[in-house]
């Protein structure tokens, strides 16, 4: 019984220090691959045309010229024609399309804005706004998001549930008692 319990312990404390040893080298890991990536992220500028540059970051400014579609995170300013990107933090002014395939933290401003799979925390100023599920504003000529929660204002405004207001000439929450209402609509 005592070789049995001397085993166990010894065992205990084997496994207890392999996985000391293993949360260090998965902590270490991960803090090469944070410097890895910043250190392979454009900054303070980057000119992106086409497919060049091939780097997954971009921190300060991007100008796409005419396109760019490899960079996936950007951090700062896009401007340029025709911005995409997975990730987004900052402002985008392309002339015509803003957009991010995921989720966004930005001022859009464009003629086409769109964020795609994932959350929109911002404002987008164009003819179309689109987003998968908005918190902010939607200021444009027509105005489609999923979820909402913030204000809705252009000529067709339409929402699958919505906390805030539309204000337009067509005003519809999908997810409402009343879902179309001319002028004003509210959600709560």
């Amino acid at each position: 019984m005592k070789k049995l319990l001397s085993v166990v312990f010894a065992a205990s404390v084997a496994f207890t220090v392999s996985a000391q040893e293993a949360e260090t080298a998965v902590k270490s890991a991960q803090s090469e691959n944070v410097e890895r990536r910043n250190e392979s992220a454009l900054w303070p500028a980057c000119v992106a045309v086409s497919q060049w540059p091939r780097s997954p970051d971009v921190i300060g400014l991007r100008l796409t010229i005419p396109f760019s579609t490899t960079q996936d995170n950007v951090t700062g300013f896009d401007v340029g024609l025709w911005g995409v990107s997975e990730y987004f933090e900052g402002v985008q002014l392309n002339l015509l399309r803003s957009n991010v395939r995921d989720s966004a933290s930005a001022f859009q401003v464009g003629i086409y804005n769109s964020v795609g799979r994932g959350d929109f925390l911002g404002a987008q100023v164009g003819l179309w706004n689109e987003s998968m599920s908005m918190r902010g504003v939607q200021a444009g000529v027509v105005n489609v998001t999923g979820g909402s929660e913030g204000f809705q204002i252009g000529l067709i405004n339409r929402a699958e549930t919505l906390y805030g207001f539309q204000v337009g000439v067509i005003n519809i929450i999908r997810d409402a008692e009343l879902q179309f209402m001319p002028v004003v609509n509210i959600g709560f």
